[in-house]
């Protein structure tokens, strides 16, 4: 069966390269200010069809160009337009960079057509693709807006809370979402106080956030990806940021070791990031009202680092390196850490005469992660294993066909303790194999049609899953369009994260356990067996996307999720013979709407979710501890002033309740540790009996955030930005946790401020 698929996937890669040659524009499109590869922008041959639309790297490609004299356009939202002329024959490669200036007098009609552009052009369905820009219009939380604050207001995605905070993606777990950082895994990208991620915003260069439906390049999750992409640093000159808030820092230095010149083939450049938080001693000094003996006991830091080499053609090759860490003292409930670091190399090559490139990445990281919990033994969990990717991009015009390898190799440790206190330790190392290949259809920019098709290999497992997928895109008018997605998923990767914790802080990874005294073969109370142990899913996601003037756009998609076979930590479970996990079944289906207005320093965002989420064990059917119905935010934005150097924020959000399992009763209960023990004299403990599993209701989460920014222009290449905001304005008191026990109850985030300086030269 393997070679059969593997067979097939190289006679697909083989014709590739055997269609005709016709002539050929080609090239890459850059920043001319810094030197760093622009996507995005578009290329057209004036007075004809013929153009394209450079991709996340920056390269294009216009083929079966009729031989004759053009004028070719270059644009892209924020910069001057640039023309050339070129003359091509009737064979051959014509080869181009293009260099375009930042405008500082932006027109948003400009901005929007190159916005329309790709919409036309890509398929985009259940996928959001964030920038930088987009971030800014966030109040600026801690002093610079974060990735993990606007993945809140993006159509689907849930968070849990503030503290201890975990997204879920149109009722995915967070286990289910796999984030790329330049090709490489990271395992919790999201640090314990929910409004912070690993990311310093201005070493991203885009991200984009496929919330259901994603292509055949990506595998090994079933729910949702997320594949950042970062910058290279500046090649022209020194550069960077200093940010100093009452919570945290944050230093940035970017540069040429080798400048881009006219007349020099190659550059390397080098980008450094830091940040780090210093919130659990600044909480005591400026939030002393917070209504909690710890305060807020949550620090970080965040390193980061990456040298590019580049050459005029645009083949490039990035070495990066990332340290992150991550703890939380609470001392009446946990103490908790992690650490994730790794080292990678990435690479983009651009043959002399084929409209081909060839992109690939080669990592290691190792992630591990600990919970001290006052009520409960320790639990430990540790990750390290390699990743390696290797694709090949064919332009047939406005068509792309894309093959490509995965192989991810890693080792899972989880320790933890059974309900009698013995030590038990689950070990695996595995290896998963997948090839894909995808192809991107464009007819007369009418109609996209892009079929693909994954085989991935589980050699742990001894099993394969082929797994088609489909993308199709119908523009009904230039401001109407229609799309679809639909696709199968697996999964190998189980969380050991229990949903009966309280606090849910931590997050451990295993394979899928192959024993049956670790997962049985069947559901609670079925005798059919289930086939493999792999966690799948099935996804189809129907969305119109419509513009009904220029500056506004308007987003409606309705999904359904069926998760066939999902493993899940056993609730069940009270002798040490109990197997720990469980398999499960569920659904996840609802609808997004979304509203986008950017006009003359006017920004709004609108995003109202419905949704369902619901599971089934064999025994109970329930909804999960996620499951939001209603989810509404608003994020507003507007610029004033001599360049627009003042701005207010502002970000609201709500959320209908989350399910729970309410407490029934209290009893006293003796648990004896050994055989010789008084049980006459002995003091028992409090124990709690609970009521049907979540089938209560916490109260509606909602909490108003705003900020202000004034710029301050020092020079030609100096800014200095001052800002403040705040959260939870009102200082509503939504719900972390309940203490059982005690019957306390501890709250999310108080209203909170922060005040910060951003030095840019």
């Amino acid at each position: 069966m393997v070679k059969k698929y593997a067979l097939t996937f190289l006679f697909c890669l083989l014709c590739g390269f055997v269609f005709s040659q016709h002539a050929v524009l080609k090239g890459f499109t850059y920043d001319e200010s810094s030197g760093e590869s622009l996507p995005y922008c578009t290329i057209q041959l004036m007075g004809t069809s013929y153009g394209a639309l450079s991709d996340a790297s920056g390269a294009f490609l216009i083929n079966k160009i009729p031989a004759g004299t053009y004028t070719v356009k270059v644009s892209r939202m924020g910069y001057v337009d640039l023309m050339d002329t070129i003359t091509v024959g009737s064979s051959g490669n014509t080869t181009k960079r293009y260099s375009i200036s930042p405008n500082s007098q932006t027109l948003d009609a400009v901005q929007i057509v190159g916005e329309n552009t790709r919409k036309e052009q890509e398929t985009r369905t259940a996928v959001i693709s964030v920038t930088p820009k987009d971030m800014s219009k966030m109040p600026a939380i801690g002093g610079q807006p974060d990735f993990a604050q606007y993945l809140q207001v993006l159509p689907g995605i849930i968070s849990t809370g503030d503290q201890g905070g975990q997204l879920y993606v149109r009722g995915g777990t967070p286990v289910q979402n796999m984030l790329l950082l330049d090709g490489t895994i990271l395992f919790n990208p999201f640090h314990s106080i929910g409004i912070f991620s690993v990311f310093d915003m201005d070493i991203m260069s885009s991200a984009d956030v496929y919330t259901g439906g994603f292509g055949a390049e990506f595998g090994g999750r079933i729910s949702s990806v997320m594949d950042i992409k970062t910058r290279d640093g500046n090649k022209k000159r020194l550069a960077g940021k200093v940010d100093v808030s009452n919570i945290g820092a944050q230093l940035l230095l970017e540069g040429p070791l080798l400048k881009l010149k006219d007349d020099r083939k190659t550059s390397i450049s080098f980008i450094l990031s830091g940040k780090g938080s210093y919130l659990e001693q600044s909480a005591k000094v400026f939030y002393p009202y917070v209504e909690s003996a710890d305060g807020l006991p949550y620090s970080f830091l965040d390193l980061y680092g990456k040298l590019t080499l580049a050459t005029r053609n645009g083949t490039r090759l990035n070495l990066f390196g990332f340290n992150y860490t991550d703890r939380v003292k609470y001392s009446s409930v946990a103490n908790y850490g992690w650490d994730n670091w790794g080292v990678g190399t990435n690479f983009l090559i651009v043959p002399g005469d084929a409209p081909t490139t060839i992109e690939g990445s080669l990592a290691y990281s190792k992630y591990s992660s600990e919970l001290q919990d006052v009520n409960f033994d320790p639990r430990r969990s540790s990750m390290d294993g390699f990743t390696f990717d290797l694709g090949f991009n064919y332009f047939l015009g406005k068509s792309l066909l894309k093959v490509g390898i995965d192989v991810v190799g890693y080792n899972t440790n989880y320790e933890y303790y059974t309900i009698y206190h013995s030590q038990r330790l689950i070990e695996d190392h595995t290896t998963d194999l997948s090839l894909f290949i995808k192809y991107k259809y464009n007819f007369r920019n009418k109609l996209l049609i892009e079929p693909g098709f994954r085989l991935q290999y589980y050699y742990s497992l001894g099993q394969a899953s082929p797994e088609p997928r489909l993308a199709i895109k119908y523009n009904i008018l230039k401001n109407l369009r229609l799309k679809l997605a639909a696709g199968m998923y697996s999964q190998n990767l189980v969380s050991v994260t229990s949903d009966q914790d309280v606090v849910s802080l931590f997050t451990g990874f295993i394979s899928s356990p192959l024993e049956s005294a670790l997962l049985p073969n069947s559901l609670i109370g079925d005798d059919k067996e289930i086939k493999g142990r792999l966690q799948k899913a099935q996804h189809v996601v129907l969305g119109l996307e419509y513009d009904p003037i220029s500056p506004l756009s308007i987003n409606i998609e309705g999904y359904f999720k069926n998760f066939s076979q999902l493993i899940s930590v056993n609730r069940y479970k009270m002798l040490d013979e109990d197997t720990e996990f469980i398999w499960e079944k569920g659904q996840a289906y609802g609808g997004d709407i979304s509203l986008k207005y950017d006009y003359k320093g006017v920004y709004l965002w609108f995003v109202y979710s419905l949704g369902w989420v619901k599971r089934t064990d064999g025994n109970i059917e329930y909804y999960p501890h996620f499951d939001r119905r209603h989810n509404i935010n608003l994020v507003a934005s507007y610029a004033f002033g001599k360049r627009r150097s003042w701005e207010v924020n502002l970000r609201w959000n709500f959320g209908s309740g989350f399910p729970f399992t309410q407490t029934q009763a209290y009893y006293p209960h003796y648990d004896p540790t050994h055989i010789n023990d008084d049980y006459v004299a002995a003091n028992e403990n409090v124990y709690f009996l609970l009521a049907d599993f979540n089938q209560s209701r916490l109260p509606s989460y909602h909490r108003l955030d705003i900020g202000a920014k004034k710029k301050f222009y020092l020079g030609e290449r100096h800014t200095l930005e001052a800002s403040i905001s705040m959260t939870n304005v009102y200082n509503y008191k939504n719900i972390f946790y309940v203490n059982r026990i005690t019957n306390d109850i501890v709250y999310q985030l108080p209203f909170l401020y922060y005040f910060g300086l951003t030095w840019r030269f």
